[in-house]
C-alpha cells in the first residue's frame, strides 16, 4: 500500500466495515460523526458497491470500542491532524445510550453486567 499525504489540517479516517472492506477518507477536525456518516454514504466508494446500505441515518461509527453518537467531533475525540486514525463503520438503526463514566454499569455485588470480554475487530 503507498504512503497517502495527509495535509496539516486534516484527519485520515480508515473505515472498516465488519465484511473487512476498508477505504480512506480525509475530514476536519471540526467534523461530527453524523458528519461522516452523511460524507461517507454520499460518496460510497466503489469497491463497497455489493454492501448494501439502504439510507445514511443507520450508519454508525465505533472508535475505541464505542459507538460515536451523531453530535461528536473528531476534535472532541482528540485525534491528530495529519495522522490516520482507524475506525468501524456499521449498519444499525439504534445506539445504545452513553453513560458519564465510559464504563459497564455495575450490580449491587460491584460486578460488572458483562461476563463476557466483548472486542470490534
Amino acid at each position: 500500500m503507498g504512503t497517502r499525504h495527509i495535509p496539516n489540517d486534516k484527519i485520515n479516517l480508515k473505515l472498516i466495515l465488519v465484511s473487512g472492506k476498508s477505504h480512506s477518507f480525509l475530514f476536519s477536525p471540526s467534523d461530527s460523526a453524523a458528519d461522516i456518516a452523511e460524507y461517507v454514504y454520499t460518496h460510497w466508494p466503489d469497491e463497497w458497491a455489493d454492501e448494501n446500505i439502504p439510507t445514511t441515518n443507520i450508519l454508525r461509527l465505533i472508535y475505541q470500542g464505542r459507538f460515536l453518537h451523531g453530535n461528536i467531533t473528531l476534535t472532541a475525540l482528540q485525534l491528530p491532524t495529519g495522522k490516520t486514525t482507524v475506525m468501524h463503520l456499521v449498519a444499525r438503526e439504534n445506539l445504545p445510550e452513553p453513560n458519564n463514566h465510559g464504563q459497564l454499569k455495575k450490580d449491587k455485588s460491584g460486578e460488572s453486567g458483562c461476563s463476557n470480554c466483548c472486542v470490534v475487530l
